[in-house]
């Protein structure tokens, strides 16, 4: 029996070649659409009215394009979030999902910690003064002095904590899920409500999935309970944060900065006010940057589809 397989992963698109052996053994077929990000809803309906499987990235399975995918029966996630991924209709329609779960968990982290110093010893603004001219010292804190609030205490939530806590941090935690005591007794965090992490933190990073819980999960609302010097860190998902809210208490000092490597709408638009602040990180979803980590979910991709195919197909 022969597949058709749509592969819309950016990252997996670049590498196809290398696994295109594999593809022949198993009888699949490959369709490789143009993709700049992700493909949009009315873009995925144009592809998948024939296919049995799908290796996608953060592209808009929603129920309209699984309805319109007579055929499908395995969505293998190229990564870990599934939040663009209607899961419910999946479920109704019989079709497989699968995803790489901890795959990214050392780069995310390295990539929130690296930003925590970026800010604590204002590392960025130091090299454009002198790239500019001038010879200013700044006022720095060390990571010892700090307190950091990590949203979300999953695969990367645990990993963020480990490293924020061998820099000295004291490390305070919310989740909608209990944690474990082992991990707690461990690592010496804190648990607490929202908005008691919010308001005592110096650095927020948020590390939660993207479900109807934690969309917008920070709001007018939280800015206002934070701290004027904090600065809040987001490499989870764009919707867990309403960037304008975010704007306007960036414009109104109601805090000290920003660290986004996701966003609302990606890629971020040109005329986004987020790009004229110079008190805001920007990157382009780039956090899971790892080529051992990109090779390991490669594999377990191709894995996961063909695992669901051969289900489907018994």
């Amino acid at each position: 029996m022969r597949w058709k397989v749509l592969i819309s992963a950016p990252y997996m698109q670049k590498e196809i070649s290398r696994f295109n052996d594999i593809f022949e053994r198993n009888d699949i077929e490959v369709l490789v659409p143009p993709v700049k990000e992700r493909l949009g809803e009315e873009e995925l309906i144009h592809w998948v009215k024939d296919i049995d499987g799908a290796i996608c990235g953060d592209d808009e399975y929603t129920e309209k394009v699984l309805k319109s995918a007579k055929k499908l029966k395995v969505i293998s996630k190229w990564g870990t979030g599934i939040d663009s991924i209607d899961i419910d209709a999946c479920n109704r329609l019989g079709v497989f999902v699968y995803n790489t779960l901890g795959a990214f968990n050392d780069a995310v982290a390295d990539t929130v910690m690296g930003y925590i110093l970026c800010f604590a010893r204002k590392l960025f603004l130091m090299d454009k003064d002198i790239r500019c001219g001038f010879w200013e010292k700044h006022k720095c804190v060390s990571l010892r002095e700090c307190v950091l609030g990590v949203i979300g205490i999953g695969n990367i939530g645990k990993v963020v904590v480990r490293r924020a806590i061998a820099f000295g941090m004291k490390v305070l935690g919310n989740d909608i899920v209990a944690i474990s005591p082992e991990f707690i007794k461990e690592t010496d965090i804190e648990m607490l409500p929202k908005d008691e992490l919010l308001r005592h933190s110096d650095f927020i990073s948020l590390n939660c999935d993207l479900n109807p819980t934690s969309y917008y999960l920070i709001d007018e609302q939280e800015f206002l309970i934070m701290k004027s010097t904090a600065y809040i860190i987001n490499t989870a998902r764009g919707a867990v944060i309403n960037e304008s809210a975010l704007i306007k208490a960036l414009k109104e000092k109601r805090i000290a900065g920003a660290a986004l490597d996701v966003f609302e709408i990606e890629p971020l638009p040109v005329g986004s006010p987020l790009r004229k602040r110079d008190n805001v990180l920007l990157a382009p979803h780039n956090a899971n940057s790892s080529p051992k980590a990109w090779e390991k979910v490669h594999k377990n991709t191709i894995d996961n589809l063909l695992e669901g195919l051969k289900k489907r197909g018994q």
